[in-house]
């Protein structure tokens, strides 16, 4: 039970911890109630969300194996070919249908699945890579570094994203390495802060502490003691970043600024379909449903590994 003070807007929580006001009594309430949660109410909530997390991945892995070996599956047929049915709706014969011209959607849609995870995934890396640079710089050295890497940031930040993507894809040319470069760059300024945040936690510890006091280098405290430990937070982001990046790549393949014909994106192939909506929706419905599968799986797994590792968005 709370402890009472002797101040009648207070209280004290069963840790200890002083806490003003009702809002400070709503508080302690719920954390009591949760830790009086027995520990088979625990183990189900535990296990719905390892339920939710297995399928989801079961998902991703799913659609990653047909992306990339869809030349070899008897059941994916070309993404080009014409075939004798237009504007069929979906059958045995033809999953999720045909469009306009004849084309079999479920074989565009899983080679458009190869090319939207190709680019976010390839953005995602780059963003990665380059966002850990920037942030373990910044919050490792701080003071000129932190300054100028900081600012930076915010002012890649302060640009709206959309405008961003058009403004690079337009002046270096719509094609798969420009669409690229232009979502890693729109990728990196959240991972830096990230990155920074928990670099300017983990570089106060009392191991690297002990490192710089045995005399060891930057590099090697940076590779072997911070890195490692700000790896969950990277992973956990990552996770989530893919999630809108494939959102980002299919609004620019809706607004025409994406990878060029033939070989279709998810976001090509909904903005084909976007003017026979009322007499052949699954021409855009199909893709699109495979699209928000896919992001909520990424969605999901982000979820419970930050749950898993203990991690809090919005730090720094």
């Amino acid at each position: 039970m709370p402890e009472l003070s002797s101040n009648p807007t207070e209280i004290f929580s069963d840790s200890g911890a002083a806490v003003a006001g009702p809002s400070g009594m709503a508080e302690v309430i719920a954390a009591d109630m949760a830790l009086a949660q027995t520990p088979g109410e625990r183990r189900r909530r535990r296990k719905g969300k390892g339920v939710l997390f297995w399928l989801a991945l079961a998902w991703i892995v799913l659609i990653t194996f047909c992306a990339v070996f869809a030349d070899f599956l008897p059941f994916v047929r070309s993404y080009s070919k014409i075939y004798p049915a237009f504007k069929q709706p979906p059958s045995t014969e033809y999953w999720f249908g045909t469009d306009k011209i004849g084309h079999d959607i479920f074989a565009r849609c899983i080679y458009g699945a190869r090319l939207s995870l190709a680019i976010a995934g390839s953005a995602a890396v780059l963003g990665l890579l380059f966002g850990a640079i920037f942030g373990l710089t910044a919050g490792y050295y701080r003071r000129k570094a932190d300054t100028v890497i900081s600012t930076g940031v915010d002012i890649m930040l302060a640009f709206p994203p959309l405008i961003l993507l058009l403004s690079i894809t337009g002046f270096a040319g719509a094609s798969a390495r420009n669409v690229i470069l232009a979502l890693a760059i729109l990728s990196v300024p959240p991972l830096t802060r990230i990155v920074r945040a928990n670099t300017l936690v983990y570089s106060q510890r009392e191991f690297v502490l002990a490192a710089k006091s045995l005399g060891a280098r930057d590099r090697r405290i940076l590779v072997r003691e911070v890195l490692p430990n700000i790896i969950p937070a990277m992973l956990t982001f990552a996770l989530t970043l893919m999630a809108v990046l494939i959102i980002a790549e299919g609004a620019l393949a809706f607004l025409g600024q994406s990878v060029p014909p033939p070989i279709p994106t998810w976001g090509k192939l909904v903005a084909e379909g976007q003017q026979d909506l009322g007499t052949a929706w699954w021409i855009s419905l199909m893709p699109a449903a495979m699209m928000f599968v896919t992001i909520l799986s990424f969605n999901i797994m982000g979820d419970v590994v930050a749950k898993r590792f203990d991690i809090r968005e919005g730090v720094g």
